[in-house]
């Protein structure tokens, strides 16, 4: 009874708490609202604080009909898919063997994986154009995804390993045992077990191909060879802003990015609470 009482928060600490979290709230809401309210606005009113008077779509038949949107949206899918298999794949096989095998180098490979993630990406800018542009990968999608995969394979490796660890030995000789080689007990009896992992490392890996905007603009150049992220930059130069335009794009490029979102969350729970309530 003593605890329960000395456990029990007091009324000005709760109301502290509630007035933080509904502050947190509100700095979360308010920019993604204001961005959506903006992008339904005439351009005249893009900094009136109203909401919207004059209800108007220009901005989004604008962004659509009188720009390359579309172009920059093909390019985006192109990367960021390929991008989003490709890293998957070997974050998955790379943190499979580091967790599993005993090979040499490992240790250095571990320690090559973690120094990558030291460096900021302005400082790789220079050295990662001058090798595209030795191997004529400029203004080129593959060149983006090879880019990406440096950005994203080395991080997503540790965490897939982090997946596997979890996972007990005892499921790989169980598939040793009924005559499955290394990669197929790692196809058919690891990785469905890894499916929470496997959600977030597809989920990291498109995030960073999606809103990447440094290396986007350096390696691609001409409107029409930007992805969404390049592109949007277009609408604010040294020369003006185009506000209504801006925000109009951004809505749009926010839509794929929740639903890839909603998808990797679902997966996710649902694998936690399948490992969860297994017998």
């Amino acid at each position: 009874m003593t605890m329960a009482r000395t456990r029990k928060r007091s009324p000005l600490a709760s109301a502290g708490l509630h007035a933080g979290l509904l502050l947190g709230t509100l700095c979360a809401l308010v920019p993604p609202l204001w961005l959506l309210v903006t992008s339904f606005k005439p351009k005249s009113e893009s900094f009136s604080a109203a909401l919207v008077k004059d209800f108007t779509l220009d901005n989004y038949q604008h962004v659509v009909d009188d720009t390359h949107f579309l172009d920059w949206f093909a390019n985006s899918l192109v990367v960021v898919g390929g991008t989003t298999v490709v890293g998957v794949f070997i974050a998955a096989t790379t943190g499979y063997a580091i967790s599993r095998f005993r090979f040499p180098g490992m240790r250095p490979l571990m320690w090559v994986l973690l120094i990558t993630q030291m460096f900021p990406m302005a400082v790789l800018i220079v050295p990662l154009y001058n090798t595209m542009a030795t191997l004529g990968l400029l203004n080129q999608p593959l060149g983006l995804i090879i880019t990406y995969l440096t950005i994203a394979v080395p991080f997503c490796a540790w965490m897939m390993k982090g997946f596997f660890d979890a996972i007990p030995v005892d499921i790989d000789e169980s598939g040793r045992v009924d005559g499955l080689n290394p990669f197929g007990t790692f196809w058919r009896l690891i990785l469905p077990l890894a499916r929470p992992g496997l959600a977030v490392t597809g989920f990291y890996t498109f995030v960073t191909a999606w809103a990447e905007v440094a290396y986007a603009t350096a390696f691609m150049t001409g409107e029409e060879n930007l992805t969404l992220a390049g592109g949007l930059q277009t609408f604010v130069n040294r020369y003006g802003a185009d506000w209504g335009s801006m925000t109009a794009a951004a809505v749009i490029v926010a839509v794929p990015a929740a639903v890839v979102f909603g998808f990797a969350q679902r997966h996710l729970v649902s694998g936690l609470t399948a490992g969860a309530t297994k017998s």
